[in-house]
């Protein structure tokens, strides 16, 4: 089937962020910033990291399905039915969405992104007010709602996240978009070609790795904010901590807004991949 108009215009403007992701060249400090990081996980046996990984990924695997199960995620997925339906009247199933046009479905996914966008900075702005429990529960809380704007970005375009298949290609777009952006454009490329030669649409047949070395820069980041926060929270202004406030939030929001553009760039390229190559 091929591709409309719009369609392609939307195909060309995906090919030019994919463009500078290639292109994105790393500052000199960035580099031995990387290498330093290498350098102190290579000094861990290679058996404690291997087992640190293999923990971390299934951290992320019963998130995924806990975020996915939840009530909550269930009765988002019944509002972007509802919201495809005023579009499209026969829409019964996630699936069906793929008849909506891309901008209808870029209506239906930029409703979910603006909303957790500003769940993540309010909940930054809540970090950077409150106590140490605040603090502590920040890794985890963007974890969640990092992992729940993905799964509703890729229901948006119409791919159900309760299959082998699909679950992996979510997580891995959730790890990738958490990734830096000099590190994006290789993972994309990987991505891009896993989901072109995939023979099964259903079960998944590649590596279950998520976690490597250059995951651990969130949580160093999120390190630094902390003490940042920490820092900044007792010089007060009419006695509201804002400084220490809007790192979080600031901090909070960017990280979510990179993850969104990742995941709804890549749902795009599928959704219009998938109908050029007269795949359903």
């Amino acid at each position: 089937m091929g591709l409309t108009d719009r369609e392609v215009q939307v195909w060309n403007e995906i090919s030019e962020w994919e463009q500078k992701l290639f292109e994105y060249e790393p500052t000199d400090f960035v580099s031995l910033y990387d290498k330093w990081l290498e350098q102190g996980v290579s000094l861990l046996p290679e058996e404690t990291q291997k087992e640190f990984f293999e923990k971390l990924d299934n951290l992320l695997f019963h998130l995924h399905a806990m975020v996915q199960s939840s009530q909550i995620q269930m009765d988002a997925r019944e509002r972007i039915l509802g919201t495809a339906r005023v579009f499209h009247q026969d829409i019964s199933a996630i699936s069906d969405l793929k008849a909506l046009t891309i901008d209808q479905l870029n209506y239906v996914a930029e409703q979910h992104i603006a909303r957790h966008r500003l769940y993540s900075f309010a909940q930054g702005g809540a970090t950077g007010s409150g106590g140490y429990l605040l603090l502590g529960s920040d890794l985890p809380a963007i974890a969640v709602i990092n992992v729940r704007v993905v799964q509703l970005i890729a229901m948006s375009y119409g791919y159900e996240v309760n299959t082998p298949f699909e679950m992996m290609i979510a997580l891995k777009v959730f790890n990738i978009g958490m990734m830096p952006k000099r590190l994006q454009g290789a993972a994309w490329e990987e991505l891009i070609n896993e989901t072109k030669n995939a023979e099964d649409d259903y079960f998944y047949e590649g590596s279950d790795e998520l976690v490597n070395i250059s995951s651990l820069d969130l949580p160093l980041k999120q390190l630094l904010k902390a003490m940042a926060i920490t820092v900044f929270r007792e010089k007060r202004i009419q006695g509201v901590p804002l400084i220490s406030m809007i790192i979080g939030a600031g901090s909070n929001y960017q990280l979510t807004r990179k993850v969104s553009e990742f995941a709804q760039k890549y749902y795009q390229y599928r959704y219009l991949h998938d109908k050029r190559e007269g795949q359903e």
